[in-house]
């Protein structure tokens, strides 16, 4: 499991509050590509936040929101980003701190946009639970909600409220949601998985799917399926889950499956419970292997998701599975090139359709320099056509991209890279 990198001299808190209100002057970036990319924030470290994580979301208020694995404490940001007259305004909207039972540290999956507005996400860690990561905080991860003041702010630092959900403790309950965001049924139930915790034959447990439903004043977590890793069944969802229009659940394991690199599993209600099926398991060859990403849909019913090996160029794939019949139909839509010593090639975050049915995405590796791209893939005479939007070049444009990508009613791509001008992460527009 990536952890991220180890911060050098960070910056203070006290110095980046002093920019953290600051404008961004947004100037497009060379060498110039075929689109136009822009960096519209460069992180400062310190509650400006550090390393940009996996999740973005962009609000009915076309706000961009998203997170940061490391903060003030090391611990991790949720910060929200203004379109303004004279350019960009970043706000960090909370600090985690992950030293209390309370609490929770380093949000990899970013945040959504709950049924009421308000934001909900998970943290890998903090809270309680013997699970350590790498900056020594310990705890098994949270899933948690963030509201807003409620008096104006005026002031750079007001911080929304948080409040815990549910505190995993590592047990049959699960551990270290990293990259899955919470999704919401019509009644307003939360569904997400854990990466370990739950049973199997994992050593940490190989990580469940869990349902958490409104109960009184707080949340009560039930537990849909707990992965085995034997027999066939998958292990380690890095991703979160995404509902079929008959209630279905769908997702991806990271590993376990026939062969070891990870599988596409289906979950149905089934009387009081749920049953769980492997549509797919990856085998790392030609189709792929090893899936941080997690599914989405199209009109039709089909299903797309990325992988990070495998392939035919060793760095992972793009793939559509298709119903047929009782079962589904895979097939390989477009693959990347992973270089020697790069963590992935292809995605590792979900990838984003629009109204006319094109995908984009983007890479942490491939691309023209080896450190990442942005892509968009166009359905063309019976297959798919990929076109590079953006090829990072390591510089103040910033590198390894792991985000998802989110489009605003104009059509204007936005996502976050690692390194940039202070070596904290970068926030960039693409637009078309």
């Amino acid at each position: 499991m990536y952890t991220g990198k180890t911060a050098i001299g960070r910056l203070t808190g006290g110095a980046a509050l002093v920019l953290i209100m600051a404008f961004v002057v947004t100037m497009p970036l060379q060498p110039a590509q075929a689109q136009t990319f822009t960096v519209i924030h460069t992180f400062l470290g310190g509650a400006d936040g550090d390393e940009p994580a996996y999740g973005m979301a962009i609000d009915a208020a076309g706000n961009l929101l998203g997170s940061t694995f490391e903060g003030d404490a090391g611990t991790g940001t949720i910060f929200r980003v203004r379109h303004l007259s004279s350019g960009w305004q970043l706000r960090t909207i909370y600090v985690f701190t992950g030293g209390s039972d309370s609490d929770g540290a380093v949000p990899y999956a970013g945040v959504v946009v709950g049924p009421n507005g308000s934001l909900y996400g998970t943290t890998g860690f903090g809270g309680v639970g013997p699970c350590t990561t790498w900056g020594g905080t310990t705890g098994c991860g949270s899933v948690f909600n963030l509201r807003p003041p409620l008096s104006v702010c005026i002031t750079a630092l007001c911080y929304w409220t948080e409040t815990p959900l549910v505190l995993f403790n590592g047990g049959s309950g699960g551990a270290v949601p990293v990259g899955a965001q919470p999704i919401f049924d019509q009644a307003g139930n939360i569904y997400g998985t854990t990466f370990s915790g739950g049973g199997g034959s994992c050593s940490a447990g190989c990580g469940l799917v869990y349902e958490l439903t409104p109960s009184g004043s707080g949340w009560t977590e039930q537990v849909l399926y707990s992965f085995t890793g034997t027999g066939g069944d998958g292990a380690s969802p890095w991703a979160g889950v995404v509902f079929d229009q008959a209630g279905n659940l769908y997702g991806t394991t990271e590993f376990g499956g026939a062969y070891g690199y990870g599988t596409i599993y289906e979950l149905s209600p089934s009387g009081s419970g749920w049953s769980e099926k492997v549509l797919y398991s990856f085998q790392n060859q030609a189709d792929g292997g090893t899936p941080y990403a997690g599914l989405i849909f199209d009109r039709s019913g089909d299903l797309y998701g990325a992988t990070t090996s495998g392939g035919a160029g060793g760095g992972g794939t793009v793939f559509e599975l298709t119903p047929s019949g009782s079962g589904w139909n895979y097939q390989i839509l477009s693959s990347f090139v992973r270089r020697s010593g790069e963590f992935a090639g292809g995605p590792t975050a979900n990838l984003l359709m629009d109204s006319t049915g094109n995908l984009y995405g983007t890479t942490p590796g491939d691309g023209a320099y080896g450190l990442g791209s942005v892509f968009e893939m166009t359905p063309s005479g019976g297959g798919w056509t990929t076109t590079t939007l953006y090829n990072f070049t390591g510089g103040d444009d910033g590198e390894l991209p792991r985000s998802n990508l989110v489009m605003d009613a104009a059509g204007n791509l936005y996502g976050t890279g690692t390194g940039g001008a202070y070596g904290y992460g970068v926030l960039f527009e693409v637009t078309p």
